[in-house]
Formats: structure tokens, C-alpha cells, sequence
């Protein structure tokens, strides 16, 4: 983009490509304006302004820095340095990134009050169903009093104690105006406690129809200690259940090696703690070692398996100057690497990174979840209060008790706890299951709308084909040599950044050809490069460009459709005011491409290619693997024009791209999708990252989208099926019919196991298998 000198350059923050002050997409925040590519990108801003300006610190900064960062699995935006409860679904907080051999402290809490609370429950719910069932079994000088009295010793520390958290959060609540579950319990236990203490202490203030002959008065310890055991029992449950679903990073983290071996400048080597590895250090990694950090190969030969990051079965042969991932493991020979990404900036710490972003990210469904939470804890406070009304003026003697019994009962199972987890725990699972297989997702957003989508927009270059292009033929005009024609060509692409002019420059040399120095480098964007060679000027680049030079073509031209027709791609060569030659480029095709493409057509997905590539070059590929539509011939600018008129058409579009050109159509899209192999800039732009970047990790993403939402919709319909059914029959709705009543106790059991089912049934989604995918164990540090 070329600009004036007194003009500005201006960047987006969410894509980071070059804008006009004059853009229409513009947004003000914290007195500063700031200009955007597009509207998605605009949306994208307003929505988390900080997370773009880099105010908000990454989970890996949050991990390393001075404390932990924790957070709610149901509100992500609640975040603080300690451990604690969310002060709006009073859940366990947990850290925002999972450590190796981190226990949640919480658990460890909960995990002791009910212990406790159950040796002390126990002798109290014994007690109690003896004494009310078969009372001849107490010793006679065991007294009625007296046993109620033993139920208020030992229950009381267990509803004090052991249910003190739930009290709390549920204070916590009234004062925030933030009702949830805890608000329930800590009703429902302190009613059926309280009304206890009070019969056992002033039995004459009940009517003389509930007292019994000795003039006690029924109590429920039993109930209030029983029920804080079994909530303290599904805490335990659904903490541990929740830690399992950090079973992704934990691996993930668990991958990377302690040590590596640095080769000193004498040749010694010697080992050092990986975190001690800086950019530019010689390492060796010998046969069966993991590779400590992202670099490159300095010499040796060996197969690299790298299905822990990338999915794919097949190990990967490296050589001189191939790129190495970190914690993929090396199976054969020795090699020498550089270490050029470490720490954080290696691929596994941004793997990590961007898994723990997106499990604390909310999908759009979650709104479904979180309108009906706003309304459902007021409405059952209400309804227990309608119950206890109704069974003390019209229900059977004694009225008190069984009111206080059924509202108790409509308190505990109401609680909404399994419907505020149905979606945030299978996202947490999701996003952790895709990182194993190489597919990384930044929102719960783009994993919801992926399985929506029906149209795919994919370049060509880099993301259908290798994008490392070969020369395959050079073809010279009458009065030039073919020598003459690749020297010049090449030494003027060696200028350029196109992947192109990398199979130009690599032939020239492999050919011995010496290449010149180049003066008054030009690259005219869609058309090609101008500049000087040996004093002549050299143009390389479409028919366009020549067109533009008033250079005649036309023999060239015949020689060049002939090429394309085969699928390559076709530059002419001008040197000063006359037509030399041709060179002709083939950039093959992903193996996994045609197989990837068959299994999105099974799924009714419209494929649209775009290119700059040549018309012929673009349809000769698109009819070898039964692309549906192409844009051939486009500028950089128009791939997101077009994105645009596919959505105003009522298409729900995805967009997979590698360049620093696809950044703004990837950013338009409904779901931007970057090839793990391409710019960082396209990666910031996309909402899904494909490590491998073929066309399987697209339809990997497109299963778990679907696996997920369906899950989702299991544990949400799940949820509002429970809790519609439990409240009617824990309000006594079959008591006229059956003469039932729905005991607190079994209330509690039902309500703590409700979110336990919720939590088992997302955690299905770590074992499902994917496309073309190798699953990884990890065990005892090693691979498999």
C-alpha cells in the first residue's frame, strides 16, 4: 500500500493490515480512535476492545507472572489472584491455565468437609430412621429427647462446618443481587435446621396436633445434615469432573521436554534446563528425544513424528533448513537444530495459550442458558413459597411439618447448577479435544457457528497446494536464450517475497546460474515486478503488466494457455521493450486436498476458490478436484468483497487462507480459518487455527462443531427437562394420587448428581475420534 508522506499509517487492531483514516469502520475507545478493514473486524473490537490493545494479559502471562489468575467456568469475565467463589453462580473459581501437577484447591476443601461431615451424618441419619421407623430397636434408657438431642450435636457441626461455603455464597448472592443455586441451599438447609433447633428447644410454640405424646415435636437434623453431605458429595463430584477437563493442557504441557542438549562453540555439549534455551543456540536432539523448542534443522537427516500437535499419523522427514516443532519427538537419526521460538513464543506455549482463551469464551447459546438462570431462582423461591403456604392452610395434618418438608424439597432439586454448566463444560472439553488434533479454536463463538456453515471460500496457494511451487518449465522468444531468460527472471524475483519467486531463484541456483544485482525493484500489486537488470529493464509478471508496458505478447500467450490448461502457473518474462520468454511454475496439490474436499461435498458444503493465479491455471485445478465455483484474477481487496456478497446472499461463509492478503476476508468471514503453515497475520485474524493447515483439519473442525453443539443440546435439554419435571413432584404434585412425598434427602441426591450427568456427558467429547487422526497418549512422560 503505498501512501503519502504526510498521511499516517494506520493499522487495525484485530487484523493488523495497513488502513485509511478515511475508512468507514471506525470506533472510538478510551478518546482515541481507531479504524478497521471491515465491519467484522469493527464487531470483533467492540466486543473485547482490551484483548486487542493488549491490555488484558495472556493466560501464559497470567500463569508465569506473580500470581495465578482464577476464573468462573460459567462467567469468564470474573476474574481475581486467589482462589475462591464466583460472586454471581457462587461456582468454585478455577486458574485460568492448568498446571502439570496442580490439585484445585477447593477440591481439597470440599473433599474434607465431606469426609467429616459424612462420619457425623451418618450416626444421625441411622438414628433418625431407627427412631421413626422401628423405634423398639433404641435402648430403653435411650429417650426420645435424648436422641434428638444427639441429632443436634452431630448434625450441627455438619451444617455449621461442613455447609458454611454454601452459606456464605448464598449471602454473597442476596447482597449482589446475584441469585444461584447456593441461594437455594443455603435456604433450604437453614429452614429445615432452623425449624429443628426451634422444635427442639421450644416444642410448645407448634400446635398440640404435632406433638407427640412425650410433647416433642418431629425434627428434620437428619435432613439438614444429610443434604449438606450430599451437595458437599456432588461438589466433590463436579470439582473433579470439572479438573478432567483440563485434561488437554495438562497434556499439552506434559509434552515438552526438561531438558536440552546446547553444543558449546568448541563442539562440547552439554545439558541445560529448557527454560535456559535462547533463540540462536545449537542443539543436539538425539534419536528418540523430544524436540526441545521451535527451530530449524542445521544438518543431519532423521523422521520427526509430529502427531501430538499436528493429528497426522505419518512422521514427517526432516533435513537441512526444515522447520522443527517443539515436543514433537524425533524417531531415527541425530539431528543439529537452531533454536529460533522459545518459552512463550513457541507453537506448543501458544497452543496452550489459545485453548485456555477459548474454554473461558461463551457461545452464543449460553445466552439461552443464562435468560432463563436470571428468572429461574426467583421464580423458585417463589414457588417453595406458594408450596409452604399451601400445605400449612390446606394440606393434611401436621401442616407445618409438611410445609416446611416440600418447600425445603422444592429448594434443593431446583437448584440451576446443571443448567448454567451444560454449555461452558462441553466448550471446555471441545476446545481441549481440538488441540489434540491439531485444530485450534479461539471462541466458543466460531465452534457454535462453524457447524452452521454452508459455503467454504479457500485460496488456492498454501492452502489447497503445497504452496512451495517448483519450476516446471522455461520457454524463450526468438533472439533469447533460456539461460537468459530464468537468469534475469530470477534475479530480479529474488527481490521478491512471492512464493513464486522462491521456485525461480531455487532452479536458478540448483541450475549454477550466478545471478546480477538489480536496481529501481518495483512490485505492482495483481500484476508482477519491474526493476533493472544489467542496465536493462526487466519486467516479470501477466499478461496485465506487459499490456501496461505496450509490450505485443501475443506469441507468448499461445504457449502459455497451453500450460495453464495443465494447472501451472505462467509468468512472462520482458526484458527492456520485447517479449523473452515464459516461465511456467506448478505448485502441486495436498495429497490430503481432494479427499478432504469429497467428505465437505457429503456434508452439502459449496466450495468457492479464490486466486490472483490466472483464469486457465484456476479452473484447470478447481475441475481436478470438483471445486464448485472460482474467482480468478482478483485482487487482494476483492476476496472480502466477495465473502460479502456471499453472506448478502444468505450464506453462512467460512474462509481458509495462509497470506498476509487473506487477513481481511479472513476476518469478514463467518469463521476465519488460517493454515498453521502461514503469516502470524493470517493466524490473528482467524477464529480457528489448523496446525497441519490442510483441508482435513477444516473438516475435523466441522465434526467437533457438531459432536459439540449436539452435546450442548443434550446437557441443556437435560437440564430444563430435570428441573420443569422435579419441582412440580417435590411441591407434592402426587401426593393427592399416590400419597408421595419427595424426601429433602433425595431432593439433594437428585440435585448433586443432576450436575455430575451434565459434567459426564461432555467429558464424552474427549474420546471421540476424528478424521485421519492418531490419538496420543501420554503416560510416564513418553509418547505413543
Amino acid at each position: 500500500m503505498r501512501t503519502e508522506q504526510n498521511t499516517p499509517q494506520l493499522k487495525d487492531p484485530v487484523c493488523h493490515m495497513a488502513v485509511s483514516s478515511d475508512s468507514p469502520y471506525h470506533y472510538q475507545y478510551a478518546g482515541k480512535p481507531y479504524y478497521f478493514c471491515s465491519e467484522h473486524c469493527l464487531h470483533k473490537f467492540k466486543a473485547h476492545p482490551k484483548q486487542f490493545l493488549g491490555q488484558t494479559p495472556s493466560p501464559a502471562e497470567e500463569k508465569n507472572g506473580n500470581a495465578t489468575i482464577y476464573t468462573c467456568p460459567m462467567h469468564p469475565e470474573v476474574r481475581q489472584d486467589h482462589p475462591g467463589s464466583c460472586p454471581k453462580c457462587g461456582m468454585a473459581l478455577e486458574p485460568v491455565t492448568a498446571g502439570v501437577n496442580e490439585e484445585h484447591s477447593e477440591l481439597t476443601d470440599m473433599r474434607r468437609r465431606f469426609w467429616i461431615g459424612m462420619v457425623l451424618a451418618l450416626p444421625v441419619f441411622f438414628l433418625a430412621m431407627i427412631a421413626d421407623m422401628v423405634p423398639d430397636w433404641l435402648p430403653q434408657r435411650l429417650s426420645m429427647r435424648t436422641v434428638q438431642w444427639i441429632e443436634f450435636v452431630l448434625a450441627t457441626p455438619v451444617v455449621l462446618w461442613g455447609g458454611w461455603p454454601f452459606f456464605v455464597r448464598g449471602w454473597h448472592s442476596l447482597l449482589s443481587r446475584s441469585l444461584n443455586m447456593f441461594t437455594l441451599i443455603a435456604l433450604g438447609v437453614s429452614v429445615a435446621w432452623g425449624y429443628s433447633v426451634v422444635a427442639l428447644l421450644f416444642p410448645a410454640l407448634f400446635p398440640s396436633i404435632m406433638q407427640m405424646e412425650s410433647g416433642l415435636v418431629a425434627v428434620y437434623f437428619e435432613a439438614a445434615a444429610t443434604i449438606t453431605v450430599l451437595v458437599l458429595l456432588g461438589q466433590v463430584l463436579e470439582l473433579r469432573a470439572r479438573s478432567q477437563t483440563n485434561t488437554a493442557i495438562t497434556m499439552l504441557l506434559r509434552l515438552a521436554p526438561n531438558i536440552a542438549h546446547i553444543v558449546e562453540d568448541g563442539g562440547s555439549e552439554r545439558d541445560i534446563p529448557l527454560e535456559e534455551v535462547r533463540p540462536g543456540d545449537i542443539l543436539r536432539v538425539r534419536p528418540g528425544e523430544k524436540i526441545p523448542v521451535d527451530g530449524k534443522v542445521v544438518s543431519g537427516k532423521s523422521n520427526v513424528d509430529e502427531s501430538m500437535i499436528t493429528g497426522e499419523p505419518v512422521a514427517v522427514a526432516k533435513s537441512s533448513r526444515d522447520n522443527l516443532i517443539g515436543a514433537t519427538v524425533n524417531t531415527t537419526g541425530s539431528l543439529l537444530m537452531e533454536a529460533e521460538k522459545v518459552g512463550s513464543d513457541t507453537l506448543l506455549s501458544q497452543i496452550v495459550n489459545m485453548v485456555a482463551e477459548a474454554q473461558r469464551s461463551r457461545a452464543p447459546i449460553q445466552s439461552l442458558a443464562d435468560t432463563v438462570a436470571a428468572y429461574f431462582v426467583p421464580a423458585v423461591i417463589g414457588i417453595a413459597v406458594i408450596t409452604f403456604l399451601f400445605w400449612w392452610f390446606i394440606g393434611p395434618e401436621p401442616r407445618l411439618a409438611h410445609a416446611v418438608v416440600n418447600a425445603v424439597a422444592v429448594l434443593i432439586i431446583a437448584c440451576p447448577c446443571a443448567l448454567g454448566l451444560a454449555t461452558p463444560i462441553s466448550i471446555m472439553v471441545a476446545t481441549g479435544r481440538g488441540a489434540t488434533a491439531g485444530v485450534l479454536i479461539k471462541s466458543a463463538e466460531a465452534l457454535e457457528t462453524m457447524e452452521k456453515v454452508d459455503t467454504l471460500v479457500v485460496d488456492k496457494t498454501g492452502t489447497l497446494t503445497e504452496g512451495r511451487p517448483k519450476l516446471a518449465a522455461v520457454q524463450a522468444a526468438a533472439g533469447f536464450s533460456e539461460e537468459e531468460v530464468l537468469r534475469t527472471a530470477a534475479s530480479l524475483e529474488r527481490a521478491s517475497e512471492h512464493p513464486l519467486a522462491e521456485a525461480v531463484v531455487n532452479a536458478s541456483i540448483e541450475r549454477g546460474i550466478a545471478l546480477a544485482e538489480i536496481d529501481r525493484f518495483k512490485s505492482i500489486t495483481g500484476k508482477g515486478i519491474i526493476g533493472k537488470v544489467d542496465g536493462r529493464t526487466v519486467a516479470v509478471g501477466n499478461a496485465k503488466l506487459l499490456e501496461r508496458l505496450g509490450i505485443d505478447a501475443e506469441t507468448l500467450l499461445q504457449h502459455a494457455r497451453s500450460e495453464r490448461a495443465e494447472g501451472k502457473t505462467v509468468m512472462l518474462v520482458a526484458i527492456g521493450c520485447e517479449a523473452a520468454g515464459l516461465i511456467a511454475v506448478a505448485d502441486p496439490v495436498k495429497k490430503s486436498t481432494p479427499d478432504a474436499i469429497r467428505t465437505l461435498h457429503a456434508e452439502g458444503i459449496h466450495i468457492v476458490m479464490l486466486t490472483g493465479d490466472n483464469r486457465a491455471t484456476a479452473e484447470a485445478v478447481a475441475k481436478r478436484l470438483g471445486i464448485d465455483r472460482v474467482h480468478a484474477e482478483i485482487m487482494p481487496e476483492q476476496k472480502a468483497k466477495i465473502i460479502k456478497e456471499l453472506q448478502a446472499q444468505g450464506h453462512i461463509v467460512a474462509m481458509a487462507g495462509d497470506g498476509i492478503n487473506d487477513a481481511p476476508a479472513l476476518a469478514q468471514a463467518d469463521v476465519g480459518i488460517a493454515m498453521g503453515t502461514g503469516t502470524d497475520v493470517a493466524m490473528e485474524s482467524a477464529d480457528i487455527t489448523l496446525v497441519k493447515g490442510d483441508l482435513n483439519g477444516i473438516v475435523r473442525s466441522r465434526q467437533l462443531s457438531k459432536a459439540t453443539m449436539r452435546n450442548i443440546r443434550e446437557n441443556l435439554f437435560f437440564a430444563f427437562v430435570y428441573n420443569s419435571a422435579g419441582i412440580p413432584i417435590a411441591a407434592g404434585v402426587l401426593y393427592p394420587f399416590f400419597g408421595l412425598l419427595l424426601s429433602p434427602m433425595i431432593a439433594a441426591a437428585a440435585m448433586s448428581f443432576s450436575s455430575v450427568s451434565v459434567i459426564t456427558n461432555a467429558l464424552r467429547l474427549r474420546r471421540m475420534k476424528l478424521k485421519t487422526e492418531k490419538r496420543v497418549q501420554i503416560k510416564s512422560g513418553e509418547t505413543r
